[in-house]
């Protein structure tokens, strides 16, 4: 089966095991030794996993050992180019619309001409009591890559 097995085919399996066994991201994250946002990532086919931490998924999981091999190759990252719809997901592409050009202005500030990777990146989110309702805190942190000059 293993050679039939696609990525798409894993997320599907990943997902339904997560709901027939109750978990949450985060515990599966806790299971394999990585974070929740990473490990999503992972499982929805946006990053390679290494070869021990598939395998902790994959058992973790229930999942046929074959899986874990799929979950080690090098995705093609591609998402759709359109505006989101989903309500969440539009929100952070409206963030990015919004403040996009002054994260990049303070960014040339700070540190001159280059990008924050999105490779040694980290992102975690968070929960904040707040009196006014509670708040979603996203931190991002990402290794500063100058561009090269000649």
């Amino acid at each position: 089966m293993a050679e039939d097995m696609t990525r798409e085919d894993v997320t599907a399996m990943i997902l339904s095991a997560k709901k027939q066994a109750g978990l949450t991201w985060e515990g599966i994250a806790e299971r394999i030794g990585m974070s929740p946002v990473w490990t999503h990532s992972a499982a929805m086919g946006m990053n390679a996993m290494p070869p021990e931490k598939a395998d902790l998924l994959v058992t973790a999981l229930g999942l046929p050992q074959e899986a874990a091999a799929i979950l080690t190759e090098s995705p093609t990252k591609i998402w759709s180019q359109t505006v989101p719809t989903d309500p969440c997901i539009y929100r952070f592409y409206e963030i990015v619309g919004v403040y996009g050009p002054s994260l990049k202005a303070l960014i040339h500030e700070k540190f001159g001409d280059g990008i924050m990777s999105a490779i040694d990146f980290d992102l975690e989110v968070k929960r904040v009591e707040h009196p006014k309702g509670d708040r979603v805190k996203v931190e991002m942190s990402g290794k500063y890559l100058s561009y090269n000059s000649w």
